[in-house]
């Protein structure tokens, strides 16, 4: 019993030995640190123990110096397209973010750990290392890759086909398409700019990644898309045009000109005619735009929306999305009753058409100025659809509102100038089916609303 209770006596004794002598080393290495970062501190390789917070923040400031003047190159096609420096897109270490987190080694708000971090250190050496990687302006590289797919983003563009003597000819080959892969390009320089704390260098050059776009219609499948024969047609007359609309409708017909529709595929007018402005070619006349008729750029294009939807509706084909114009426009009403108008207005008034047919639909459009007749022809395959187009049902006819007159001081004193037409309103309304075989009728109810329209009339009272 009494050698049991001499050993304990020992063990105590030796206890308080070792603690004094812990605590005696670990007051002696606290006072030796002060205020500094602790041993075995590394960042990116480098050895900051005993190290001051100071002395961490100015290292990275001086490297943040030295990544401002890196070059990178951006090179597409093995070609330099883009040169920048390091300091135009921000290139830099958080200085502050990251002498703050190797001072908090051994000094952490959670007790128990910053004790573990303090007396691993100081009792077998444990290193603590941090990878940190310089960080850039992603707005920047965004905008110089934007202006990069501006240049050099191409479209697939699809082969044209025309028909003639009963068969489908080449009317333009199709061209394939390229796209900058603006995410893998990113990646690609945040990598490199990565391996800068493993290999310092003065110049990175970046290959731009870009994906071929095929077309979806080429020459090589011209026989598999069972074009044999002309399904519909649609006519409008532009009588009473003036040059600058004429010059518009033939513009944007020759856009339609050779376009295949696959099958179950959406035509969109907006995404097919493109941008109309004088940009692109056209020329002022006539639209209605916020409730008034002004002169814009693009005026008649809406006689080849119409004459589409025309030819769509002989077709049997489905309509989509069809909008009639704010009041009765007397070009579509030379050869036809109230209600076969479609108007169009990017991006908010589309024309869509859907191809519900068995095989593609080849459009060819023809301008008459002969006769002032813009057609639209629609080539495929013939199925046992049949179209019912009844009479349209007019009513609530609404004379024009008397004109109005607008005193204009930029026109001089008797001078009077027509600046919007009259019209009469009405509501009109015609029943569209397309009956296929005896499987089923599908039936849709076309519906216009037409405002009354005043004459516009500006009179002169400048001296």
């Amino acid at each position: 019993m009494i050698a049991y209770f001499r050993m304990i006596k020992y063990f105590f004794i030796i206890s308080i030995l070792f603690l004094t002598i812990f605590f005696i080393r670990f007051y002696n290495f606290e006072k030796k640190i002060g205020n500094s970062i602790y041993p075995f501190v590394y960042v990116n390789k480098k050895d900051f123990g005993l190290k001051s917070k100071d002395e961490v923040f100015n290292y990275f400031k001086d490297e943040n110096n030295k990544l401002k003047k890196i070059t990178f190159v951006f090179l597409f096609n093995k070609t330099p397209v883009a040169t920048f420096s390091g300091s135009q897109i921000n290139l830099h270490y958080d200085s502050a973010g990251i002498s703050q987190k190797v001072y908090l080694v051994g000094r952490s708000t959670n007790i128990l750990m910053a004790y573990y971090q303090k007396i691993s250190i100081m009792l077998w050496k444990k290193i603590f290392e941090f990878a940190v990687f310089p960080d850039f302006d992603q707005d920047q590289i965004k905008e110089i890759i934007f202006h990069l797919e501006e240049v050099y983003n191409k479209p697939a563009q699809n082969a044209l086909f025309k028909f003639e003597n009963g068969r489908v000819v080449s009317f333009r080959e199709e061209k394939s398409g390229e796209r900058i892969l603006t995410k893998e390009t990113i990646s690609e320089l945040e990598e490199k700019i990565k391996n800068l704390i493993y290999h310092k260098t003065n110049r990175i050059s970046i290959t731009i990644k870009s994906e071929i776009i095929e077309p979806e219609i080429t020459l090589v499948k011209i026989n598999n898309y069972g074009i044999k024969e002309l399904i519909g047609q649609g006519q409008s007359d532009f009588s009473h045009s003036i040059f600058e609309r004429i010059y518009n409708i033939k513009l944007a017909a020759s856009k339609f000109n050779g376009v295949l529709i696959l099958k179950d595929k959406v035509l969109s007018f907006n995404e097919t005619v493109g941008d109309i402005s004088s940009l692109t070619g056209y020329k002022p006349a006539y639209i209605i735009k916020d409730g008034k008729t002004i002169l814009g750029d693009g005026g008649g294009v809406c006689q080849v929306s119409t004459t589409l939807f025309r030819a769509a509706l002989n077709a049997g084909l489905e309509i989509l999305e069809r909008y009639p114009h704010a009041y009765r426009v007397s070009y579509y009403e030379n050869d036809s009753l109230p209600g076969f108008d479609a108007t169009v207005f990017a991006p908010t008034t589309d024309l869509k058409i859907k191809n519900n047919t068995g095989a593609a639909i080849l459009i060819q459009t023809e301008v008459d100025e002969s006769n002032n007749l813009l057609y639209f022809r629609l080539y495929g395959k013939k199925d046992d659809r049949v179209v019912e187009i009844e009479k349209p049902l007019i009513w609530d006819v609404v004379p024009p509102p008397p004109p109005k007159y607008q005193d204009d001081p930029n026109l001089k004193k008797g001078v009077i100038k027509q600046i919007d037409f009259p019209a009469w309103g009405a509501k009109v309304n015609f029943k569209y089916k397309v009956k296929f075989g005896n499987k089923k009728t599908e039936e849709k109810e076309i519906f216009s609303f037409y405002k009354p329209w005043q004459a516009v009339y500006l009179v002169g009272t400048a001296d």
